[in-house]
């Protein structure tokens, strides 16, 4: 019975690898796949063992790491024993969360055990010295953009191009009218659907950038609300998650104090809703942005860290560009406002340049239409795929070899 070994650190890569292991129980040659590692509740309900919590990996931010470390490294250690051990795979298959994945991947290889990693480090982003780890710890890159296997053909590692989970689960064509109709129903607002204009405001999903963004965010909401007198504006703010709800409560707290009648909604989840319904987004850097380009939205990019936290990245990165929308696209197709760039005045500006420009939104529309074909493929087949003829491949050259 073939046995493949995966680790999931985060909801995310959870989330990723639930429709590969579905579409590895089609494949005939692996019925009876034993499937075991670390995993959240998808991947368990596809029928994986998860030997060790999933939480453990579960940690962001650098304090939140450090603090987490000794556990992290103990899990770590156990997982390579037992692989090496009684728990030996046809193949390992390491699930996005790089720092802890590429340590195992490293010493399951060197072991002899064949390693595939599914989602690319950022390496053509920042720390691109990753690769030479890389190109030791793994046999096989599955990558999620298409610009990524050229920079592993250079490096000598194979990799093969699965596409983006996000881009099947979104539609080509959004329902703006359907998903303000809709709105209109959960925020119980009186109307049978939101009408004016529909800002989405997304600030994060960490603590930190709430810290950092989310007052600028909001004095932004306050500005476009000026600015824009005398028209119907909803801003509509999906909040990540639970924890969250407080520190953004009180920031609409504030600005409540000030204009009562401003129209900030904030939202559990619904993130994909939301900016379906939107018209325009002011948007913090990370997977979101791609998320917003693929619901064809007009957008503005902005972030925030401490300085040195900027200072190290700036060093190690070499890209022009941070959001995803302007990376895969190779150009500024939408504005990014980072750092002492992140004022209000300048955010609110940027965004009534879109508000104005409706032309450049269609053209903007167009592009991110190509990019969503480009980035639309069969994921979790693509990476079950790769799976079984690494293992077929594999067994073929153990038969070999006796």
């Amino acid at each position: 019975m073939p046995k493949l070994a995966c680790v999931a650190g985060e909801p995310s890569g959870d989330l990723l690898a639930a429709p590969v292991l579905s579409a590895l129980n089609q494949i005939p040659d692996m019925s009876g796949l034993e499937v075991y590692g670390i995993g959240g509740p998808r991947m368990q309900a596809e029928g994986m063992d998860s030997v060790w919590p999933m939480e453990t990996l579960s940690v962001r931010g650098y304090v939140e790491a450090i603090k987490q470390l000794p556990a992290i490294l103990k899990l770590r250690k156990e997982l390579i024993a037992h692989l090496l051990g009684e728990g030996r795979p046809n193949v390992y298959l390491g699930i996005d969360a790089p720092d802890f994945n590429l340590g195992v991947e490293l010493q399951l290889r060197k072991a002899g055990i064949p390693t595939l990693h599914f989602v690319s480090p950022s390496i053509w982003a920042w720390r691109a010295g990753r690769i030479k780890k890389i190109a030791q710890a793994v046999e096989r890159m599955l990558c999620i953009f298409p610009f990524e296997t050229e920079i592993y053909d250079r490096a000598g590692v194979a990799s093969t191009y699965v596409g983006h989970p996000l881009a099947s689960d979104i539609p080509l064509e959004p329902n703006t009218g359907a998903a303000r109709e809709k709105m209109a129903k959960t925020l119980n607002i009186g109307i049978s659907s939101l009408d004016g204009i529909v800002i989405a405001v997304l600030p994060g999903s960490r603590s930190s950038e709430i810290e950092l963004i989310a007052p600028i965010f909001f004095e932004t909401m306050q500005l476009l609300t000026e600015k824009l007198k005398g028209q119907k504006l909803h801003f509509l703010i999906p909040v990540a998650t639970p924890r969250l709800h407080e520190p953004l409560e009180q920031l609409l707290l504030k600005v409540k104090n000030i204009n009562p009648d401003i129209q900030i909604h904030l939202l559990d989840g619904m993130a994909d809703e939301v900016l379906e319904a939107s018209d325009v987004v002011l948007i913090a850097s990370g997977t979101a942005t791609l998320q917003a380009a693929l619901w064809k939205k007009p957008m503005v990019i902005s972030y925030k860290v401490p300085w040195l936290t900027a200072q190290i990245m700036k060093r190690q990165g070499y890209l022009p560009y941070v959001g995803l929308p302007n990376i895969l696209c190779g150009e500024f197709v939408v504005p990014e406002l980072l750092q002492d760039e992140a004022t209000p005045e300048k955010l609110a500006m940027a965004i009534l340049g879109w508000l104005e420009s409706p032309v450049k939104v269609a053209q903007l529309k167009a592009r991110f239409t190509q990019m969503h074909e480009t980035l639309r493929r069969p994921t979790g087949l693509l990476v079950a795929q790769a799976i079984s003829q690494t293992i077929a491949s594999a067994s073929k050259m153990q038969r070999s070899a006796q």
